[in-house]
């Protein structure tokens, strides 16, 4: 068993509150709506507090395995944080034992923002999760980030 972690920040064109509400602030309905195209539907177990589980229903497009289960470790909206373990994934969650990711948003001036995304796993085989494993890992995440970016610029009146 190999310990790692990948740590990536990425530059959000909207404010930390919109898109906190948009994406983190646990209104599973959203999703699908401001990741149309990616997201297809939310299945919820639990009341949205530590401990639920979501699965995420991916679009057959976007040519990844269809479902991501997570159970939400900790939501700090003060903070901006959202702490998740990931139950099930595509061919790179497989390799691993376990997978937890943490996701902060964090103001960046006017009508901006950061997130900065960090996840730490253990691998099942012992061996190093590969440069382009951490790469579909993280181009993952940022994708349904930048997915939720694109549906707020285009709709500047909504989740104000």
């Amino acid at each position: 068993m190999v310990a790692g972690s990948i740590n990536e920040e990425c530059a959000v064109a909207v404010s930390a509150q919109r898109l906190w509400k948009a994406a983190f602030a646990g209104d599973w309905d959203a999703l699908p709506k401001v990741c149309a195209g990616l997201i297809d539907a939310v299945e919820v177990q639990g009341d949205g507090g530590p401990g639920t589980v979501s699965t995420m229903k991916f679009n057959p497009s976007v040519g990844v395995d269809n479902v991501f289960k997570t159970r939400l470790i900790s939501r700090d909206a003060a903070a901006g944080k959202v702490k998740s373990e990931v139950l099930q994934g595509d061919k790179v969650c497989a390799k691993l034992k376990s997978q937890v990711s943490e996701m902060q948003v964090q103001a960046a001036g006017d009508g901006a923002c950061v997130v900065k995304l960090a996840v730490e796993y253990d691998t099942l085989d012992g061996a190093p999760l590969a440069a382009e494993d951490q790469a579909t890992l993280t181009k993952g995440y940022l994708g349904l980030i930048k997915a939720a970016e694109a549906y707020l610029v285009a709709h500047p009146a909504e989740f104000a």
